[in-house]
């Protein structure tokens, strides 16, 4: 499971010209679920995007997570992280997991982001949507459950 974090102060997601998640200060999570992902993944991924500290604190230090500041997340599937471009100039999504399973540990993450208490948004699966984000510093991490970087 892979998924792009960016700390925020505002993001959106729109399907059709229609709103369909918004949060003002925390996190956009961009998430993409593989093939052979399973339950360890989806917990490890949510925890991180809990408990990263990617905050400031009174000092201007990196040291708060979301939890600690009281953050929303907005959660938006996509498949295109598991994209492999390293031959062609077309990306390879093979390693993507099938929608039906992508969807199922796509909402598990969801789920247990919720579980901790933090307000939490998506985006639509399958859709096509537009993002709209204001990247906080710029903030943006990368995260593979597999840990393959």
């Amino acid at each position: 499971m892979r998924a792009v974090i960016q700390r925020v102060t505002s993001a959106r997601v729109t399907v059709d010209e229609r709103t369909i998640g918004e949060i003002a200060h925390g996190l956009l999570v961009l998430l993409g679920v593989e093939a052979g992902d399973g339950p360890a993944d989806v917990h490890y991924i949510a925890a991180k995007i809990r408990d990263l500290r990617i905050f400031p604190d009174e000092a201007g230090k990196m040291n708060l997570s979301v939890m600690d500041r009281q953050g929303s997340v907005l959660v938006v599937s996509q498949f295109t992280l598991s994209g492999d471009a390293r031959n062609g100039r077309r990306p390879s999504f093979a390693s993507a997991a099938p929608p039906q399973i992508a969807r199922a540990l796509y909402e598990d993450v969801v789920r247990e982001v919720k579980a901790s208490g933090l307000g939490v948004e998506t985006g639509e699966f399958q859709a096509m949507m537009q993002v709209a984000l204001v990247n906080d510093g710029p903030v943006t991490i990368l995260l593979d459950s597999r840990k393959t970087f």
